[in-house]
């Protein structure tokens, strides 16, 4: 590992960090170290990190701004590439968005409603980065990645760069190509909005802000949704009604605000939240004969 730092600094590819605690970069602010911790500042120096990597045979996994992420107490081994600064380029053109892997969902979200854009009022609120909601096809409100992105620049593992269109990226629920098929970083996206009335488009997002604010325990450090929901039900009724509400294990606690949000209520382990998911599957396998699957990513070494 010492070998594979050495070489990232001198390729200058960016901030290089060993033992890196991830707690510092989850929006649940939980998480073990990564071994190495890499921020490029380029493209070109992603590549060449990617590059780097590669030849070591060393583990990776990107990043971006922690949401959805549960990473264990035991960190995780090999490399974790974060994108940022470097990677959130902007431009709008009429009615189409090129933006980098980097950018903030929410800030975007503001930024093209305020310009009469209309496609992504359902991402007023939702913490994360271009990168990571087409990762994993974010959503909410009836909308998704899925019903906006015309194409997505993709780098592989092995440092080729594609653009994949929206039906090469297979998108479903919470899904897309990238989480098993065809493992690789989203490192830009073409958005296809619509014109719209601003005032409209401003008003519905702030709604659904609202909605958020008030119906999701934001003021506590989460993860986002921690079930997917097996529809017809949903996971957060099923969990509410089972009266598991404020079941709390250590520092992790089910949210008495949206029980499908489980907060860290002060210095939570994830071993704390795993019990929690646990305990949960268990009691609505047993109440209901429905088994819950995760929404949340759970990463890392095993304890």
């Amino acid at each position: 590992m010492q070998q594979l730092i050495k070489e990232l600094l001198e390729a200058n590819v960016g901030k290089v960090k060993e033992k890196e605690p991830l707690a510092h970069h989850t929006t649940i602010k939980i998480g073990g170290p990564a071994d190495v911790f890499i921020e490029p500042n380029s493209i070109e120096n992603l590549q060449k990190a990617m590059s780097i990597i590669q030849k070591h045979q060393v583990n990776w996994r990107a990043i971006g701004r922690g949401s959805n992420l549960l990473v264990s107490d035991e960190g995780i081994e090999g490399a974790v590439i974060k994108l940022g600064e470097g990677l959130d380029e902007l431009s709008i053109n009429e009615d189409e968005v090129t933006v980098g892997g980097g950018y903030s969902l929410i800030k975007l979200a503001t930024i093209v409603s305020k310009q009469g854009l209309s496609g992504l009022e359902f991402a007023g609120g939702i913490p994360g980065s271009i990168g990571g909601a087409v990762y994993m096809n974010a959503g909410a409100h009836g909308a998704d990645m899925s019903h906006i992105l015309k194409k997505a620049q993709i780098l592989f593992p092995d440092g080729t760069i594609e653009w994949l269109t929206n039906e090469e990226m297979e998108f479903s629920y919470r899904t897309s190509v990238l989480q098993k098929k065809r493992p690789g970083i989203c490192i830009a996206a073409i958005l296809q909005l619509q014109k719209g009335e601003r005032e409209e488009i401003v008003a519905k997002m702030q709604k659904n802000k609202d909605y958020r604010r008030d119906t999701q325990p934001w003021n506590y450090p989460c993860a986002g949704s921690i079930f997917r929901n097996p529809l017809p039900n949903y996971a957060g009724k099923l969990i509410e009604q089972a009266g598991l509400k404020g079941y709390t294990i250590g520092g992790a606690k089910i949210s008495e605000q949206h029980a499908n949000f489980i907060v860290n209520i002060g210095n939570a382990k994830a071993q704390d939240v795993l019990a929690l998911i646990s305990y949960v599957k268990t009691e609505i396998q047993r109440l209901y004969g429905i088994e819950l699957a995760t929404e949340v990513e759970i990463i890392g070494r095993k304890s």
